[in-house]
């Protein structure tokens, strides 16, 4: 029976973590003002006809912390990615050199910071709605199992309970750490 709890409460602490590196992925592109390439990670370019992201159609990198540049390894793909950027929603005006795609990175004024502490505080809570989500799958396996005494049900929800805090708590420190990273001028 107890081998059955461990297997749950380790289910439940994947699933968590799995949440906490989900948030960390997204906290990479929200910018603090400073030129990354992650920053396009999710654009997605139409090559010969499927959505392909763009790091595998351009070589993408950070001359300086303001600019960022796509080479693409095929010149007819500067307009398709080009306009892949702007349909992204990310807020950059790409310009083409004809051999190369390049981004300037504007300083973020306050209210963008405002915005994007926003956004990293969505995502925050995207994370903990992962986390408790997991948490209420545990419980219910928990309740789910058969010969298994109350009081043991009771201590493995106590301790999926626990995890939850820890994670939460996690989720807090991230959140605290972008926020200030964004409003920091």
């Amino acid at each position: 029976m107890n081998e059955e709890i461990s297997f749950i409460l380790d289910t439940c602490k994947e699933a968590m973590d799995a949440a906490i590196a989900h948030l960390e992925k997204e906290f990479i592109k929200i910018r603090a003002g400073k030129a990354n390439a992650n920053m396009l990670s999710s654009v997605m370019v139409d090559y010969y006809g499927s959505a392909t992201p763009l790091n595998q159609v351009a070589n993408v990198n950070t001359p300086d912390a303001r600019t960022i540049t796509a080479t693409p390894w095929e010149k007819a793909m500067l307009p398709e990615i080009e306009k892949a950027i702007m349909i992204s929603n990310l807020g950059f005006n790409p310009a083409s050199n004809g051999e190369s795609i390049i981004i300037n990175v504007p300083p973020l004024t306050e209210e963008r910071r405002r915005d994007l502490a926003k956004q990293a505080k969505a995502e925050a809570e995207h994370a903990k709605v992962g986390v408790r989500n997991a948490r209420q799958e545990g419980n219910k396996d928990i309740r789910a199992l058969d010969g298994a005494s109350d009081d043991l049900k009771d201590n493995a929800e106590t301790d999926v309970q626990e995890l939850t805090d820890t994670y939460t708590k996690k989720i807090d420190a991230f959140l605290a750490a972008k926020e200030a990273e964004i409003m920091k001028v």
